[in-house]
């Protein structure tokens, strides 16, 4: 087992239409956490970190026990870099040995997005490297990244036709109306725009700030063509707020064997719905016995 290219996963979701979920990771309990679900449901998986995973704990001891838990769990594992907006940080951790890649130029114009995206590609694409970004952009909070409402816009389907033609990215997150974090009501869903972005699009398109959208928006999503679905802040909440009722019912308790298996245990149970709401159950082997 080893690390792989998203590009694998995705093409395999694409042809076969489910998505492959991308859990957000933040330390060994986090990753033990999302592995120990996909090897019980035989489902591939994306352990995806921001820029602020990688200051909590560097890339390449992420790497390392990406890298241990792929043979403990015989099955492969994508380390994706999500939301970078650098060239030089994510060559950095390609060189270490990433082969999935977001590049976030969504806050730049067009033709600067353009020409950065580019650049990342043609550096990722010589390393099996695979390449996701983004052209509109979602509002709401990510680690250390906020879009307010007023700077968040959505994907334009001719630009993104001409995006996805000029830098031979292999994936395309959009912006139909979903936002990172939670939702104060639920979000409107702009699922016409998915199917024209679609028709002209041909390669995976990725929905961000899937937390807290209702499992019927996200399935009909992946019935329109997208391929990964990205979850975060859901797993956070579910393991804090486990850790919290620990605490309250064991004041005196020190132990983080015990209360860091408790918030791992209610962040599996997250898991495991989004796990079925993506139809990716019994994918595995696709990529086990290659």
């Amino acid at each position: 087992m080893t690390i792989i290219s998203t590009k694998y996963l995705l093409a395999d979701a694409q042809l076969n239409h489910y998505a492959v979920p991308a859990f957000n990771i933040h330390n060994a309990e986090t990753i033990q956490a999302i592995l120990e679900v996909c090897q019980e449901l035989q489902s591939p998986v994306i352990l995806a970190g921001t820029p602020g995973t990688f200051k909590h704990i560097p890339f390449k001891e992420i790497y390392a026990l990406c890298e241990a838990y792929s043979e403990t769990f015989a099955m492969p594992v994508a380390i994706h870099l999500d939301h970078h907006e650098t060239w030089q940080d994510i060559a950095t951790k390609v060189l270490a040995g990433s082969r999935s890649a977001m590049i976030d130029g969504s806050h730049f114009p067009f033709e600067k997005n353009v020409k950065l995206v580019k650049q990342v590609v043609d550096f990722c694409h010589q390393r099996d490297c695979s390449v996701e970004a983004e052209l509109g952009r979602l509002g709401g909070v990510e680690d250390d990244m906020e879009v307010s409402d007023e700077s968040a816009f959505l994907t334009d389907p001719q630009q993104a036709r001409d995006f996805v033609a000029r830098t031979g990215i292999d994936s395309l997150a959009v912006a139909i109306g979903t936002a990172h974090g939670l939702y104060t009501k639920t979000p409107k869903i702009d699922f016409e725009r998915l199917a024209e972005i679609r028709n002209v699009v041909d390669i995976p398109l990725v929905l961000h700030g899937a937390s807290d959208v209702p499992d019927e928006f996200v399935r009909r999503a992946i019935s329109l063509g997208v391929c990964k679905v990205n979850v975060a802040t859901e797993l956070k909440i579910a393991f804090a707020d486990a850790v919290k009722q620990w605490f309250s019912t064991n004041p005196q308790g020190n132990d983080p064997r015990y209360y860091l298996r408790v918030g791992m245990d209610a962040m599996k149970e997250v898991v495991r719905d989004k796990i079925k709401v993506c139809g990716s159950s019994n994918r595995l082997i696709a990529f086990t016995n290659s």
